[in-house]
């Protein structure tokens, strides 16, 4: 998740206006490296989704990734799963 790849505002990205309890899982699986700026876009994208009563999940996520995940916190207020079919089946 580079900057230049993403929107100016990260929930821009994801429109669940016309899906009742949206369920999203976001493939973490080719993601090497995470700044501050792709630390908001899932923390957005769950915003987002929790508002209109839905789901985000983070699946497989590489090891550095999850460790800058952990150090700042997202994974206490996202739902990871090792695997993406962990993500897509439960």
């Amino acid at each position: 998740m580079r900057s230049t790849t993403t929107p100016a505002r990260p929930s821009a990205a994801l429109d669940v206006s016309d899906t009742p309890q949206p369920r999203v899982v976001i493939d973490m699986r080719r993601v090497p490296f995470m700044d501050s700026t792709g630390i908001n876009i899932p923390l957005a994208a769950h915003q987002t989704v929790t508002k209109v009563g839905g789901w985000l999940r983070l699946a497989a996520p590489t090891d550095s990734v999850m460790r800058t995940l952990e150090i700042v916190g997202v994974d206490t207020v996202i739902d990871f799963r090792e695997t993406l079919r962990q993500a897509l089946d439960s």
